[in-house]
């Protein structure tokens, strides 16, 4: 007979097989059959191990992203880095040392950056990982014994009580009152409750009942349950192992660069090899026209670019630190300012992930939509208010019977530590004696009470307190439950008698708040003279009280970071394991345009075109799976968007690896999550996105600013060397002195004009084009036309002091000063694309004018202090030298200047002509 077991795979012993049955679908006795256990004793210690060995430790495999030596491979696997190790062997090969030195140097510097930075931010998130379940309640041999949850097997019986983490998948035998907190894997706002009975073979997850899912967290209630599956095999194992078979891309800015350099390394050659065999042919030596051409190559080829880059992500990744943001890899830091769409998870992204009494209503309010409270999670602060107005509680009678029912019949209890406060019970009950507690209430005691217990099956509550010769009967439960036990409500001075018709109004006014997405609670109470009356007696002709309305609520800031995203042209796509009701209310709430909640069984039915078509109008997606989040994240790539996902469950993984950016939360993230994801939010904040948005985009528009300066830079040397050439003069520039102005001078001021501020209208343009270049045609044509002039200018400098009798290595001098005093004066023109100095500020970036000031201050050392003459083949300049650069350098600025002054005149006029 073959086993009902999973079986064990070659490749990972607990991974589960296809023959896995559908367990929630299985009275507990046959579970318990096919599992060949036993639903009171368990299994036996001799066979627990033999199924040991067999199936493997429940338990997930280490990671291994925090290998040292895999982190270091990849710093180098960007074009330009190879580019550039190229270069260094090609100079170590010609006798040329220093300039091997160099480079190498400078690929060093940026390979040490990258990896310090990667390597960093792992350790940050090793510190934040908690364990799931370390130990656990087994019944073998039938003995209960504490033990360790790695050594689970499938059959073993478990059993659970309040704060215990489900060690592995459980098929319940037998459950009291049992709630369990899954949203780490179905997303579900609140609590599951829990029972044995058998549920549908094609019920979702969040509806199988009947099935304690591992990672989940007891908040209510007792149970024992055999175990079904461990490790991988299990629901959240097998989440996370689909997370690792999918394949990061590589993220748009490193696309991006890979082209430029590509294309920069194929125009370096070109131009290298065609101006170096111009030179042979013109009859120039043939050694002396290939190191020409090395240095063409090495002019065209901006050495200091990676390096900047990887600064200035580097600094920006520091700056995301500051925002909450850890980035655990340095182009990621970009790649979210990149994003034209986020994939948003709700609970606790969106909301605070904490459940809050967010609107009462009691018959003393009549018509009125009742009493809002404010404030969020479980510190009792926060504002009540009525018809737009801020009330006293003590002043509203109806209301505060109504809370003081909420706080006694109650089993949570909520208290501060280390400045939060925390929860010990049920989210739902904790709401309520939250709201409570805001309006200064003190739980009496109830050590004599009697309970009758709450049960699915029962859906309400009750707590009978003595009190003299008579006792105080306290009911809460779903809202049908508690209406057909009562006969009269209380309006704030007595109580009215209820009939029939009262019923429907208040089956209306209930049913009002659900459809605005809360989870409604009714309460009631009433004195007995017979407190050991039956359950049924005790239970019947109270007075009705009131409605809780209880519901996730949003982040305070959120609606403010929507309306951020919308005006920077980005969408927000809501996704939750929430039912349909709750993702509407609350994505209303906070300012998205919602038509219509899919869920995910719709979505199943859903060609890509209609899904595709969903997304543009706007819907929200409820109840979805792991597979359905993965999809939509992948519909929305082929549809040529950059995708942002936020997460925080297991169930989050697959699509957080999957996206461009996965982002998951550090504070109630699980591993797997923060395992997935290239950026964690350490504050779980939606707005800390788009702040983080904010600086990637500053990123990207700093760096498409220095590719064009660096860019322009060396295009000017490869002008002025190549002109020279095929006009048969001298070597213009030696190579070792065209290193030392790409890496000593360009790189510092090329790094302070990355750290430029923010431009002020960044947040109001969509973001760049997947597949836009670093730099645009039009930006080609500016680099182009600067270039040419820097280059030219040199050309008369050079044949201007042959001219003038001066030696070939003073006028090489001249030309390589004075470039260098072209290029610092040149950055300046791309402080601001658009905006002349005038409007942004001369003094606003004073590390720019620093590293100025440094870059010229070296080339002074580079021109007259004798060991550097001796490195760089220097020779002093006279002071008539330094008035002809520094006027050749004026209209360098001035006419670019006078252009941006020019452009901004005339949009403001266009703006004017428009204003009516």
């Amino acid at each position: 007979m073959t086993s009902p077991l999973p079986k064990t795979s070659t490749a990972d012993s607990t991974v589960a097989s296809p023959e896995a049955r559908a367990w929630h679908a299985l009275p507990p006795d046959e579970a318990a059959k096919l599992l060949h256990s036993d639903a009171e004793s368990g299994l036996s210690a001799e066979e627990a191990a033999r199924r040991l060995e067999r199936y493997g430790p429940n338990a997930f495999e280490a990671r291994e992203t925090l290998r040292w030596p895999v982190m270091l491979a990849r710093q180098f696997k960007d074009v330009l880095i190879i580019i550039l190790l190229a270069a260094a062997a090609v100079s170590a090969a010609l006798g040329d040392p220093v300039d091997a030195v160099a480079i190498l140097a400078i690929v060093s510097l940026n390979a040490a950056l990258g990896f310090f930075q990667e390597y960093r931010a792992e350790r940050a998130l090793a510190a934040l990982k908690r364990l799931l379940a370390p130990s656990c309640r087994v019944i073998r041999d039938g003995v209960s014994r504490q033990m360790d949850a790695s050594q689970l097997v499938p059959g073993d019986l478990v059993r659970l009580q309040p704060g215990d983490h489900t060690p592995a998948d459980l098929r319940l035998v037998e459950a009291r009152d049992l709630a369990i907190d899954e949203s780490a894997l179905t997303g579900e706002s609140h609590a599951a409750d829990k029972l044995p009975a058998s549920v549908e073979e094609d019920a979702a997850i969040a509806e199988r009942r009947s099935i304690a899912y591992a990672g989940g967290l007891v908040v209510r209630g007792r149970a024992t349950g055999l175990v079904t599956a461990t490790g991988y095999a299990t629901q959240f194992g097998r989440i996370a192992l689909l997370a690792t078979s999918i394949d990061r891309d590589i993220t748009p800015l490193q696309k991006r660069l890979a082209r430029l350099g590509a294309r920069l390394g194929m125009i370096a050659a070109a131009v290298a090899a065609v101006l170096a065999l111009s030179g042979f042919l013109l009859g120039r030596d043939a050694l002396e026209m290939f190191l020409t051409g090395v240095a063409l190559a090495v002019a065209m080829v901006p050495e200091g670019l990676p390096a900047v880059v990887t600064l200035t992500l580097a600094l920006g990744v520091r700056a995301m630190a500051r925002r909450n943001a850890l980035v655990r890899r340095l182009p990621a830091a970009e790649t979210l300012g990149a994003a034209t769409i986020i994939c948003s998870d709700k609970t606790g992204t969106l909301t605070h992930g904490e459940m809050a009494v967010t609107q009462v209503w009691t018959p003393q309010d009549g018509d009125g939509p009742g009493v809002g409270i404010g404030g969020a999670g479980y510190e009792p602060s926060g504002a009540f208010k009525a018809h737009g107005h801020i009330i006293d509680p003590d002043n509203h009678p109806g209301l505060m019977a109504l809370l003081e029912a909420g706080l006694i019949c109650n089993h949570a209890r909520v208290f501060e530590r280390d400045g939060l406060w925390r929860l010990d019970g049920e989210p739902t009950e904790g709401a309520l004696v939250t709201a409570a507690l805001k309006a200064g209430l003190d739980r009496p005691s109830t050590a004599h009470a009697r309970e009758i217990p709450f049960s699915s099956a029962r859906k309400r509550m009750s707590l009978i307190i003595p009190a003299g010769d008579c006792a105080k009967v306290y009911l809460k439960g779903a809202p049908e439950e508690v209406l057909a036990r009562c006969s009269s409500v209380f309006d704030g001075g007595a109580d009215v008698p209820l009939d029939a018709d009262g019923v429907q109004d208040l089956h209306r006014v209930f049913e009002g708040m659900a459809e605005r997405g809360l989870r409604v609670l009714a309460v009631a109470r009433k004195t007995t003279a017979d407190p050991h009356a039956p359950d049924a007696e005790i239970e019947r002709d109270l007075t009705f009280l009131g409605f809780f309305g209880v519901m996730d609520p949003p982040r305070e800031e959120v609606p403010t970071a929507i309306a951020r995203a919308h005006t920077a042209g980005l969408r927000v796509v809501m996704i939750t394991g929430d039912a349909p009701a709750t993702a509407l209310a609350v994505a209303h709430s906070i300012g998205l345009d919602a038509r219509s909640a899919l869920t995910g069984v719709e979505l199943d039915a859903m060609q890509d075109a209609a899904l595709l078509r969903a997304i543009h109008d706007g819907a929200v997606f409820s109840r979805v799976a792991p597979e359905h989040k993965l999809r939509l994240v992948e519909i929305l790539q082929r549809d040529g968007e950059i995708v942002a996902m936020t997460g925080d469950g297991v169930n989050d993984a697959p699509a957080l690896k999957r996206a461009d950016i996965g982002v998951a939360m550090g504070i109630r993230g699980t591993d797997a999550a923060k395992d997935a994801a290239e950026m964690v939010l350490m504050d779980d904040n939606f707005a800390t996105i788009i702040g983080a948005v904010e600086e990637g985009r500053r990123q990207y528009a700093n760096i498409r600013k220095f590719v064009r300066y660096l860019l322009s830079s060396n295009m000017a040397e490869l002008i002025a060397i190549g002109a020279a050439l095929l006009m048969g003069w001298p070597l213009i520039l030696l190579p070792v002195q065209v290193l030392w102005m790409n890496l000593v001078t360009d790189g510092p001021t090329a790094l302070a004009l990355g750290i430029e501020r923010a431009d002020r209208d960044l947040m109001r343009h969509p973001p760049a084009a997947a597949d836009a270049a670093v730099v645009s045609r039009g930006g080609l044509v500016v680099v182009i036309l600067l270039a040419s002039y820097m280059g030219l200018a040199s050309l008369w400098l050079f044949q201007d002091a042959l001219a003038r009798g001066e030696s070939l290595l003073y006028a090489q001098t001249l030309v390589f000063t004075g470039l260098i005093v072209f290029e610092k004066t040149n950055v300046l023109n791309f402080r601001s694309l658009d905006r002349p100095l005038a409007l942004i500020g001369l003094f606003s970036n004073p590390w720019l004018l620093l590293a100025i000031a440094v870059s010229i201050a070296l080339q002074l050392g580079a021109v007259y202090w004798p060991p550097l003459q001796l490195v760089l083949h220097s020779v002093p300049l006279d002071g008539a030298a330094w008035q002809r650069i520094l006027l050749l350098a004026v209209p360098i600025l001035l006419v670019p200047e006078l252009v941006k002054g020019l452009g901004v005149f005339v949009t403001a006029r266009a703006a004017m002509n428009k204003t009516p």
